[in-house]
C-alpha cells in the first residue's frame, strides 16, 4: 500500500553503485562480459545513473583492471549516465580517452583512511584532486566528490561534524558538481545525519548538491536515508542486491540494497523510475554469477528461492 508522508521529495534519483562499488571487493574476478550484462540489466530496470567502473591502477583494485575493455562495451546504452571513478590525472586521462563525461574523485574525512586508501594526508589528497577536477571542468565533464568516513572511522572512532564539513567544503570548492557523503562503516544514526546536513548547509553547501551513501552494518541505512529525505536530499546511492564493502576498511559491510531502497520509496509514493521486479531479477541473476545468495531482504522476500545455494 502506498501511503505518502508529508514533506518528502516527489522523486529520488538513485545513484547505482553495484557494478563498481558492489563488485570491487570480490575476490574472484568477475568476467568483463558479466559486468557489461549487469549494467545493461540495471539500465533495463530503469536506473538512469549507473557507476560503471574505476580507472584506478589494477594493482590496487584488481577486480576493475578491465576498465578500458568494459567501458566501450557500454557505449550504446542510451539515456543512462555512466560515471567512473578516477584517482588522479592518469586515471582521468584514461577515462577521457574513452569518452567518459562523468567522473568521481574520492576523498576521506579522516587522516587514517586517507592514508589507507590513497597513501596521502587529507590535504595531500585534495591537492592531488585539484588538477583532476579543473581539467574535467574544462572539458565540461560532470564531477562527483565522494567523501568517506563521514560518521565514523575504524581507527579514529567518531568523526566530528566540523571535521567532515571542512573536507566536504574543500571538495566542493575545487569545483565538484555533487558531493556524496559516505557512511563507510555504517555507524550513522538519523540525528547524526540531520546534524551533518544542517552543518553543510550553514557553510553554503546546498542540499540539492548532496547525495548520501549509507552502509547497512547496523541495519540503519534506510532509517538514515529517510532522515536525509526529510532534510530534502534527492540523490541516494545504493547497490543492487546489497553488494559491496570497502577493500580498505575491513569493518565496512554491504551497501544499502537498491531493492530495499526502492521498496521503501514506493511505499512512500516517491518516484524512482525503477521497475522493482526487473531489478530484483537482475540481482538474483548476479547472485547466481557470484555463487552466493543476495543479502538484500527485499530480493529474498520477492524471490523465495534466491536464498538457496
Amino acid at each position: 500500500m502506498v501511503v505518502p508522508a508529508p514533506d518528502l521529495p516527489a522523486s529520488v534519483r538513485i545513484h547505482e553503485v553495484g557494478a563498481r562499488d558492489g563488485l570491487q571487493n570480490e575476490k574472484a574476478v568477475v568476467p568483463t562480459e558479466v559486468k557489461a550484462e549487469f549494467v545493461r540489466r540495471l539500465a533495463d530496470a530503469g536506473l538512469t545513473t549507473i557507476e560503471a567502473t574505476s580507472f584506478v591502477h589494477p594493482k590496487w583494485v584488481p577486480q576493475l583492471a578491465d576498465a578500458e575493455r568494459l567501458f566501450p562495451m557500454l557505449g550504446d546504452i542510451a539515456g543512462v549516465a555512466l560515471p567512473v571513478l578516477v584517482p588522479n590525472e592518469r586515471g582521468l586521462d584514461r577515462a577521457l580517452a574513452l569518452g567518459a563525461d562523468r567522473i568521481a574523485v574520492f576523498a576521506s574525512a579522516t587522516e587514517s583512511f586517507a592514508k589507507a586508501n590513497l597513501n596521502r594526508t587529507v590535504d595531500e589528497s585534495l591537492a592531488m584532486f585539484a588538477p583532476v577536477v579543473a581539467r574535467a571542468k574544462e572539458r565540461r565533464v560532470h564531477v562527483r566528490g565522494y567523501l568517506s568516513m563521514c560518521f565514523g572511522d575504524p581507527w579514529e572512532g567518531a568523526v566530528p561534524v566540523q571535521q567532515v564539513v571542512r573536507t566536504a567544503k574543500s571538495l566542493m570548492d575545487l569545483g565538484c558538481d555533487e558531493l556524496s557523503l559516505g557512511d563507510t562503516i555504517g555507524v550513522a544514526t538519523p540525528a547524526h545525519v540531520r546534524s551533518l546536513l544542517t552543518a553543510l548547509n550553514e557553510q553554503g553547501v546546498a542540499t540539492s548538491a548532496i547525495g548520501v551513501h549509507f552502509h547497512d552494518t547496523y541495519g540503519q541505512a534506510l532509517a538514515n536515508t529517510l532522515a536525509a529525505l526529510q532534510h530534502g536530499v534527492t540523490t541516494v546511492d545504493a547497490s543492487a542486491g546489497g553488494l559491496g564493502g570497502c577493500p580498505y576498511a575491513k569493518s565496512a559491510t554491504g551497501n544499502l540494497a537498491t531493492e530495499d531502497l526502492v521498496w521503501m520509496l514506493q511505499g512512500l509514493g516517491i518516484d524512482t523510475g525503477v521497475d522493482l521486479g526487473r531489478l530484483t531479477a537482475t540481482s538474483v541473476w548476479m547472485a547466481e554469477q557470484l555463487g552466493r545468495p543476495s543479502p538484500s531482504r527485499t530480493v529474498r522476500a520477492l524471490s523465495p528461492d534466491s536464498h538457496k545455494e
